[in-house]
């Protein structure tokens, strides 16, 4: 073997030798935050709901079950698949999830168990928090009121929820004609059934306002 020939040979063996780990400060410091990725919706999500939100394969069950998918703009399991892709503008934004009646339908009809109900739960709040403009603003409204009624009342008291999101949207005489009824049947009592502890909730609200 030529002496050019030994060069190129030790030359293409060097090629393979991996190199030697480089130590020191700036080393170790790439080394403890290679593996250090942004904090997503995504995980916000799996942290208020405690559910992984892969867990979706977009079967489609709780789409096909929902009974107000009609006038939803996209359907439920793309809201998933949105969070899923980080497309987390176009999930907040949706109509969908103030749409959810919250019936719990989706949800039992899951193969892998996954709470979609709980999920839009995350996705709404997370829409508030981060000052989304939402569409559906009479929907917030009607949210607010009956949270107002539990915080005085302790249960819901229907009179008092239908008068105070009356108030809040003007809208004084949608459905109007269905009060008779309903009171005939029971369904509004005039006046609240407090509960006992009505402190106790007031105490709740207190201390989680602003979370």
């Amino acid at each position: 073997m030529s002496a050019n020939d030994l060069k190129a040979t030790k030359k293409l063996q060097a090629s393979f030798i991996s190199p030697t780990p480089q130590t020191g400060p700036d080393q170790d410091h790439i080394n403890s935050t290679e593996h250090i990725r942004e904090h997503t919706i995504a995980d916000e999500i799996s942290e208020r709901t405690f559910q992984d939100v892969s867990l979706c394969y977009q079967c489609g069950k709780c789409s096909a079950g929902c009974p107000v998918r009609y006038y939803m703009d996209i359907a439920p399991n793309k809201v998933v698949r949105l969070i899923q892709l980080g497309f987390y503008e176009d999930a907040l934004k949706s109509d969908t999830p103030w749409l959810c009646a919250g019936c719990l339908t989706c949800s039992t009809r899951c193969p892998k168990e996954f709470d979609l109900a709980k999920f839009m739960d995350a996705v709404r709040e997370i829409a508030i928090e981060k000052g989304v403009e939402i569409k559906q603003k009479n929907i917030i409204k009607f949210h607010k009121a009956f949270l107002d009624q539990i915080k005085s009342h302790g249960r819901a008291y229907e009179v008092g929820l239908v008068a105070e999101y009356k108030m809040k949207t003007m809208d004084l005489f949608q459905d109007v004609d269905s009060a008779p009824g309903m009171y005939f049947k029971g369904k509004l009592g005039l006046l609240p059934h407090n509960i006992k502890d009505r402190k106790g909730v007031k105490s709740i609200f207190k201390k989680t306002s602003g979370k």
